[in-house]
C-alpha cells in the first residue's frame, strides 16, 4: 500500500514545545473546497443505488419489526422473544443466563431461517449480533441431535454424530467466536456444547466436539487426505457457516474455501446419489468413499477463480470419475449428471457479512447469488448506511496540522467517551499500514498519551494481549484494519481515523467498531485532498440516506484509484526517504 504524504509527515514528526517542523519537501497545498457537494455526485449516488436495488433470492428478509416504533434500531419489539423465534427452553435460559434478555433485530430475523434448515445469507451492518444470530439457532439444533441420539441407544452411534464447522479469515476471531459459544452455558455453569478451534497452534482436539471454528487453511491441512479425519468429518458435517463471506471469498482465501465448498458438496451429491439408486433401505457408503474426492483434478480446481467456480458448482467433479471410484456402479452416467443438478441437500450453508459488495459478477454478493439461488437472504435495516447512533466529526487536514488535530481528537474524546458510567474510556485509532500505526503511537506517546499497538508486524501473542489489556482496562488502541473486521470490544465509544480508509469497505467496518449492540459512538475521520472522492462519495451517501455502496465501483474500486493517484502524487517517493 502506498505511504501516503499524511503518513510521511507523521513519521518526521518530532514534538516538541514549539510549533512541529515539517520536512521541506512535503508543503503542497492540501485545502478541499468548502463548498456543498456538487449535485452531479447527488445524481450519480441516486442512479448507482437505483441499479443496485435486485432482488437476491426467493427470499429477502429485513430486520426491522413492522411494530417497531422507531426509536430502538437494535432491539426487536417487547413481544419477541428467544422463545417465540423457536428456540428450545434450554437454550433460552443458557442466553438469559449470559445477559441477553431480547434478541436484536437481526436476530430475530435470521434465527427462524436457521432453524428452519435453509441455506442462509445474513448481510447486516457490524454490532447488530449476527455472530450469535448464527450460534445460537446451530447450538440448539446441534444440542437436541445429540440429546435425541443418547436417548435412542439405536441411534447413539458414531456415525450419528453430526458437527458444524465455523470458517473465519484468522486466529483471532476463530478464538472470539469460541470464546463466545462458551458463554452460552447451562445452569450447571458448563458450557451446552464442546466448542473448540482448529487453527494456530491448536491441532484437532482428542475429543472431538460439537462446533468446530477454524481457518480455512488449518482446516483442510487438518482434513488432509493422508489423515484419518477426512472422511469422517465431511460426512459428519450437517452445518457450515463461513463468517466474513465477503473476505473469505477473496483475495487469498477465495481458493481454499471454494475447495472447501466443493468437498462438502461431492459429500452431499454422493451420499444423494446412493439414496436414489433405487435400494427401498438405502445405506450411507463407507466414509472411504469421500476421500475419493481426491481425484487428479483436485490440485487445479484449488487454483480455480471464483468466475469459474460459479460453473463448477453445477458439477463440481467429472461424472466417470464416480462411476470408477464408487461401489454403486449401478447408476448410469446421464442419471449421475441429473443428480449433480437435483440432489438431495444434506448440509447446510450460512453465510455471514458486515459488508457484501453486489455490483459485478465477481463480487462475493453475486457469487453467493449464483452458487446458492435458494437461500434466504437476511439484510439489516442499516447495511452499508449510516448508523443513526454514531456521530460523524470530519476534518480537514494539512500538512501543517494533520498531528495538531490527532492529538486534539484522542484529548477531546479520551476524557469524554466513558463506558457508561463504568468510568473506562475506549478509542481505537486507526493508520492505513504498520508504519503509519508505530508513527502515530510514537506521537501520541511524546504527546504523553499511553497507547497499545495491534499489526501484523507483532507477534500472534503480543497482539492478543494488547486486545485483552484493552478490553479490560480501556485507553488509547492504535491499529491497521486488523482490528476493523469482527473483533468484538465492548463499548468503545471514539474511532479515530488518523488514516483516512483507503475503501469504503473499510471504512464501513472501521467505524463499525463503536456504536454496537445499541449504544452510541463518534467517529472522527481525518482526511486531506487526496481522500476527496472517496470522503465526498460517503458523506454525500449518508445526506441522503442511502447505502455508500455506490462508492463501491463497479469497474476500479476506490482503493486502486487511490493508489494511483498516490503514486503519482508522491512522485514515486521511497518508504525510506518518507521517514528520514
Amino acid at each position: 500500500m502506498i505511504l501516503r504524504l499524511s503518513t510521511a509527515m507523521l513519521h518526521s514528526f518530532s514534538l516538541s514545545t514549539t510549533t512541529p517542523k515539517l520536512l521541506s519537501h512535503f508543503t503542497p497545498s492540501f485545502f478541499l473546497s468548502t463548498s456543498a457537494l456538487s449535485p452531479r455526485i447527488r445524481i450519480w449516488l441516486n442512479q448507482s443505488y437505483s441499479r443496485r436495488t435486485r432482488a437476491f433470492s426467493s427470499a429477502v428478509v429485513t430486520a426491522s419489526s413492522p411494530k417497531n416504533t422507531g426509536t430502538d434500531t437494535f432491539f426487536a419489539e417487547d413481544t419477541v422473544s428467544w422463545q417465540s423465534l423457536g428456540l428450545s427452553d434450554r437454550i433460552s435460559q443458557a442466553l438469559s443466563n449470559a445477559g441477553f434478555d431480547r434478541p436484536s433485530l437481526v436476530q430475530a430475523a435470521c434465527m427462524p431461517s436457521i432453524l428452519s434448515g435453509k441455506d442462509v445469507v445474513i448481510a447486516a451492518e457490524t454490532g447488530s449480533g449476527k455472530t450469535y444470530g448464527y450460534l445460537v439457532p446451530l447450538i440448539d439444533k446441534l444440542y437436541g441431535a445429540r440429546h435425541d441420539a443418547d436417548n435412542d441407544l439405536e441411534k447413539a452411534t458414531v456415525s450419528s454424530r453430526t458437527f458444524s464447522i465455523v470458517l473465519c479469515p484468522n486466529v483471532l476471531l476463530c478464538e472470539q467466536v469460541v470464546r463466545m459459544a462458551n458463554d452460552l452455558s447451562g445452569d450447571d455453569g458448563r458450557p451446552i456444547l464442546r466448542v473448540a478451534a482448529v487453527c494456530g497452534r491448536q491441532g484437532w482436539p482428542v475429543n472431538e466436539p460439537d462446533v468446530i471454528v477454524s481457518t480455512p487453511v488449518a482446516l483442510l491441512n487438518s482434513i488432509d487426505p493422508k489423515k484419518h479425519h477426512r472422511s469422517d468429518f465431511i460426512r459428519a458435517v450437517k452445518y457450515v457457516v463461513f463468517d466474513e463471506a465477503d473476505m473469505l471469498l477473496s483475495g487469498g482465501f477465495e481458493n481454499h474455501v471454494i475447495r472447501l465448498i466443493h468437498m462438502l458438496r461431492f459429500d452431499e451429491k454422493l451420499l444423494s446419489r446412493v439414496n436414489k439408486a433405487g435400494s427401498e433401505n438405502p445405506v450411507e457408503p463407507s466414509s472411504d468413499s469421500v476421500s475419493h474426492f481426491d481425484f487428479e483434478g483436485e490440485e487445479d480446481m484449488q487454483n480455480e477463480s471464483i468466475s469459474e467456480a460459479e460453473e463448477m458448482s453445477e458439477g463440481d467433479v467429472d461424472a466417470q470419475d464416480l462411476m470408477e471410484e464408487t461401489q454403486t456402479s449401478t447408476v448410469k452416467r446421464k442419471d449421475w449428471m441429473r443428480v449433480r443438478k437435483n440432489y438431495e441437500r444434506s448440509k447446510q450453508y450460512i453465510f455471514v457479512a458486515a459488508t457484501l459488495p453486489v455490483n459485478g459478477k465477481k463480487t462475493a454478493g453475486a457469487v453467493l447469488k449464483k452458487m446458492f439461488p435458494d437461500a434466504n437472504w437476511v439484510s439489516g435495516s442499516y447495511l452499508h448506511q449510516h448508523n443513526p447512533r454514531l456521530k460523524e466529526k470530519w476534518i480537514e487536514v494539512t500538512t501543517d496540522n494533520q498531528v495538531d488535530a490527532l492529538i486534539e481528537a484522542v484529548k477531546q474524546f479520551g476524557s469524554k467517551a466513558l463506558d457508561h458510567g463504568a468510568g473506562v474510556s475506549r478509542t481505537m485509532v486507526f493508520g492505513n499500514t504498520v508504519e503509519a500505526v508505530e508513527a502515530v503511537a510514537n506521537i501520541l506517546q511524546r504527546a504523553g498519551i499511553e497507547c497499545y499497538r495491534y499489526h501484523t508486524g507483532l507477534s500472534l501473542a503480543e497482539r492478543a494481549e494488547s486486545l485483552d489489556d484493552f478490553r479490560a482496562k480501556g485507553g488509547i488502541f492504535v491499529c491497521t484494519d486488523a482490528a476493523a473486521r469482527g473483533v468484538d470490544i465492548p463499548n468503545v465509544s471514539h474511532v479515530i481515523q488518523a488514516d483516512f480508509a483507503t475503501s469504503a469497505i473499510d471504512f464501513l467496518h472501521r467505524v463499525g467498531r463503536t456504536a454496537r449492540a445499541g449504544q452510541f459512538g463518534v467517529v472522527t475521520s481525518l482526511y486531506n485532498e487526496s481522500n476527496r472522492d472517496l470522503v465526498n462519495a460517503i458523506r454525500a451517501a449518508g445526506k441522503l440516506g442511502q447505502p455508500v455502496e455506490a462508492a463501491f465501483s463497479r469497474k476500479r474500486s476506490f482503493r486502486n484509484k487511490l493508489k494511483k493517484r498516490g503514486s503519482n502524487k508522491a512522485g514515486h517517493i521511497s518508504t525510506a526517504e518518507l521517514m528520514v
